[in-house]
């Protein structure tokens, strides 16, 4: 149920397996939530969202269709797209971690990573074999803590608006307060692909929810935790409505549980093959403005 106290309860159980909701009817879909990601798809190398994605986005507002936001950034950061597109709905942040209403202040959730597997995690992220190749990046309070200050983290920080602050060792951090999430990021992109293999043998799905929301980053996050989940609750908790009534757009292996959960899926033509082989659909990338050629095939 819906927390209309504002205290954080834990998040419905993972969406993994699309099955469970059948298969989707897109010719017949009554689409009366649609659901959008930020980073590479409705905001590209601008870091904006152009003018013909809003006008699209308020198109479907404008038929009675609320839009929310999905995304892996933090709610600070994501908090501008959020009003910029009007939505009534709370913001969905870091992968569905947290999810909170802007307009009334009230938390649904805050799920954060269990702090002793974090501090697993750091222990990974300092061996000296990676160190040097890895910015490492702790979400708490919605405050970004790195160990140093990188070129990485500091791009990191330009593109999402939020200042990173240089906390040395994190471990004291992380054992006073569990975090929101933690994220890797390195140029390497082998070495992630790598880190994600390795922690996939070693945590399970019930203990840890890994992905990767570009192709430098990877994230991990409580169990609970994903944005099929968390979309699930907007959709069925507050909204009253079900899979088949929800449209989601993405462009990650982040988005794959809410684009599965979705009754119809959509992913940006520039996903990776692996997102798109899962959509529904695949739109245009998003420096062709994808979203709103997606709003006018399903929605006007």
């Amino acid at each position: 149920m819906r927390n209309t106290q504002g205290t954080p309860q834990a998040m419905p159980t993972p969406v993994t397996n699309p099955s469970q909701w059948g298969e989707p009817a897109i010719a017949n879909a009554d689409i009366q939530l649609l659901v959008l990601d930020i980073d590479g798809t409705i905001a590209g190398v601008s870091n904006q969202i152009t003018q013909s994605v809003k006008e699209a986005i308020a198109a479907v507002q404008r038929k009675g269709i609320p839009v929310a936001i999905a995304t892996g950034r933090m709610y600070r950061s994501a908090l501008r797209f959020h009003q910029e597109i009007v939505s009534p709905l709370p913001l969905i942040a870091y992968q569905g971690a947290l999810i909170k209403d802007p307009a009334t202040e009230i938390l649904h959730y805050h799920t954060p990573v269990a702090s002793e597997i974090a501090l697993e995690l750091l222990d990974y992220f300092d061996d000296s074999t990676v160190r040097s190749q890895l910015s490492v990046h702790c979400y708490i309070d919605d405050c970004l803590y790195v160990r140093e200050l990188t070129a990485d983290s500091q791009a990191y920080g330009d593109r999402t608006g939020v200042t990173p602050i240089p906390f040395g060792d994190l471990r004291p951090l992380i054992a006073a307060s569990a975090p929101t999430k933690l994220l890797a990021l390195s140029q390497n992109t082998a070495l992630i692909d790598e880190l994600l293999q390795a922690f996939s043998l070693r945590y399970t799905p019930t203990e840890l929810y890994l992905t990767k929301s570009h192709t430098t980053f990877l994230e991990a996050g409580n169990p609970a935790v994903n944005k099929g989940a968390a979309v699930r609750y907007l959709a069925e908790d507050i909204l009253g409505l079900s899979s088949a009534n929800v449209m989601c757009i993405g462009d990650n292996f982040n988005d794959v549980e809410m684009l599965q959960y979705a009754g119809i899926g959509v992913a940006m033509g520039n996903a990776p093959e692996g997102v798109k082989a899962l959509a529904d659909w695949v739109s245009p990338c998003v420096e062709e403005e994808g979203v709103a050629r997606a709003i006018e095939r399903f929605l006007l």
